[in-house]
Order: structure tokens, then sequence, then C-alpha cells
């Protein structure tokens, strides 16, 4: 090493070290008095989804809501987690889950006999000679979830869509404006259980 480079860094290692050595007493002396103001959040809440991409175009008409029984939350959160699964945003959970609302109220329904509509089975009242799968698949939360959601995929533009349009466009209801009135109780449920 030549001599000036060698001077050059012996010098810059000793300022660094002579500047550490001042300013180490001197800030370890420094006033350590209460500090004022309001106390700062550490971490930024950032685990709930935006309102804006849960209901993009606001609710349509009065809405419904019903209080959940364990089991109706816990079908709510696999909704959640199919749709995780299938790769899909928080919109197509809003949609599948005020879907399952209107259908059976987020209750997985087996056969209901005389009060059953034809062979409707499940969360989403899909019926296995439709071709939605057998009853035990329909009665899977994740299954039923899934295929609803593949349903939803095909039909172009459902992330625009107002919830019911999409919705009757997969489930092809008799009554087709009826989805609207559960969007803003299954927003709620996708902004509490997203990241949950």
């Amino acid at each position: 090493m030549n001599t000036m480079l060698r001077k050059s860094v012996l010098g810059v290692a000793g300022l660094a070290f002579t500047g550490g050595v001042f300013a180490g007493p001197v800030a370890a002396h420094a006033d350590a008095g209460p500090v004022e103001g309001k106390p700062v959040a550490v971490a930024v809440q950032a685990d709930k989804p935006d309102s804006a991409k849960l209901i993009p175009h606001g609710v349509q008409g009065a809405q419904s809501k019903i209080d959940l029984n364990d089991e109706q939350t816990a079908n709510a959160k696999a909704i959640i987690a199919a749709t995780k699964k299938a790769g899909l945003p928080e919109r197509a959970a809003v949609i599948s889950i005020a879907t399952s609302l209107q259908e059976s109220k987020l209750e997985n329904l087996g056969h209901l006999g005389d009060k059953n509509d034809h062979d409707s089975l499940g969360l989403f009242q899909q019926r296995p000679s439709s071709g939605w799968g057998t009853p035990e698949q329909i009665t899977d939360p994740e299954y039923s979830t899934l295929a609803f959601e593949k349903g939803l995929k095909q039909v172009d533009g459902w992330q625009d869509m107002p919830l019911t349009e999409a919705a009757q466009t997969v489930q092809v209801s008799a009554y087709p404006d009826a989805y609207a009135q559960w969007e803003q109780q299954a927003a709620d449920l996708v902004a509490q259980h997203w990241n949950s």
C-alpha cells in the first residue's frame, strides 16, 4: 500500500474513532426527561382490506343483517380461505359470502326434504343435478366456494359489476335482486377475517 493512501485510510479511521469517543459520552449524558406529545403508533393497521375494494359501487338498497353463530362464522372464514386459495381478491369473497347469506344464511345445508329447492345443497344451494358436483362435494365449504368462484371467474367483468348482477349471473336465481341486501354484512365479514 503506498504511503499516501495508507495515511489517508488511517486518518479517516482516526477521525471516526475520535468522533465516536467524544459523541458517545456526550450522548450518554443527554437529558432523558419526559417526552411530551401524543404516542406514536408503532404498527400501522394494514390488516383490513380497503372498503373501496370491498364495496366499489356502494351498497344497493336496504341492507339485511343476521347474528351469526360459531358455525356460520366458521363458514364465512372457510369461504375467505377458499377465495385466497383461488388467488382471487377480497371482492370475490364479498360476492361469495353475500351469495351464501342469501342462499343458506351461511349454513351448510343438507337435503331438507319437502322444504328443499329440488336437490339444492350446501352454502350456495348448488344442485348435483345441474353439474355442481356430488352431494359430498357440494356440502364441503371449500369445494362449493371454489365451484362458485370458478363460475364467477367465467363472468366477463365480474369485478366491475354490482354484486347482485355478478352473483345472479353465476347462480341464476328466481330472485336475482336478493343478493344485494347482504353486501354490507359480507364486506364487514371480509374486513374482519381476511387477515385473521
